[in-house]
Parts: structure tokens; C-alpha cells; sequence
């Protein structure tokens, strides 16, 4: 598949069977029930904070999706607010390196410039170094590195 059979539409509910297994595959720690609501919680929140983008082909069958929120508390490394969060981004690796996840995130760009947003930010997990090559290729710059600690108090 090119890049040129590929749209990018706005998640609905029509989506959500294959929008939940690509979650499933981005997070595989959570199941698929866990997926089901949060993607159903998405889709029924209607205060412009929160965008699903999907990757569809020329059968509408998704290759991808884009989670992004608009968020206005405070954004590690950013200096303004509102600030636009890539939450989630994932490609079937079938549909990998066709351009998929740069369409994804142009139009998550789009959605948080829309919303009054002048910066861009997400993370990624300290050790997932293809993840830090892609958001550096999309001009996303590393701003700190953070180590989460715990102790459970019995």
C-alpha cells in the first residue's frame, strides 16, 4: 500500500473493534475490556480535549491510530499551555514505513494548532529507542529523563 490509499479520519464507533487490538499491541499490559472502555471513553468525551485519529486503507481496515489530548496543566520541558500530548501512536508493522504514523501525527498537529495550541509533547519509555528516533524524526526534541521511584507503605 502507498501512502497516497491512505486517509486519516477521526475514530468513531465503527472503528473501535480494530482501534482496541492496536492498543491492545501498543499496551500490551492492558486487556482488552480495559481497551474497550477507554477507547469508548474517548469517543463519548465531547469537550474538544481529547482527538483519535485513524489510519484507514483503501478497504477501510485501520493500519493506526493517533491518541492526543489537549492538555493544560503543566507539560515536562514544555513552556506554554495549552500544550498538544501525543498519548498514543501505533502502526500495524505490516503498514510501517509508508508514511502512516507521520499522516497520524500531521494530523494530530493540525487538531492541537486548531485548539490553541503552540507546542507539541509526548514521551516515551526510557528504553524504547525506535520510539525516540521517530519522535526526533518528527522534530519532537528530548527535554529531560526521569526515574519514577516506589515504596508500598503497609
Amino acid at each position: 500500500m502507498t501512502p497516497s490509499r491512505m486517509r486519516i479520519v477521526e475514530a468513531e464507533s465503527s472503528h473501535i473493534e480494530r482501534w482496541v487490538l492496536l492498543r491492545a499491541s501498543l499496551w500490551p499490559e492492558d486487556g482488552l475490556v480495559e481497551h474497550r472502555d477507554e477507547a469508548l471513553a474517548m469517543l463519548r468525551q465531547r469537550d474538544g480535549s481529547v482527538a483519535v485519529f485513524i489510519a484507514l486503507d483503501d478497504a477501510d481496515t485501520a493500519l493506526g491510530f493517533a491518541e492526543a489530548s489537549i492538555r493544560r496543566d503543566y507539560v515536562n520541558g514544555c513552556e506554554t499551555s495549552p500544550v498538544l500530548f501525543l498519548e498514543g501512536l501505533y502502526v500495524d508493522p505490516a503498514a510501517r514505513r509508508q508514511g502512516c504514523a507521520r499522516a497520524l501525527t500531521q494530523a494530530a498537529d493540525a487538531w492541537g494548532r486548531a485548539g490553541g495550541c503552540r507546542e507539541m509533547a509526548s514521551d516515551a519509555d526510557i528504553d524504547n529507542h525506535d520510539s525516540h528516533a521517530f519522535h526526533e524524526a518528527l522534530g519532537l526534541r528530548e527535554t529531560e529523563r526521569v526515574v519514577y521511584f516506589r515504596k508500598p507503605l503497609d
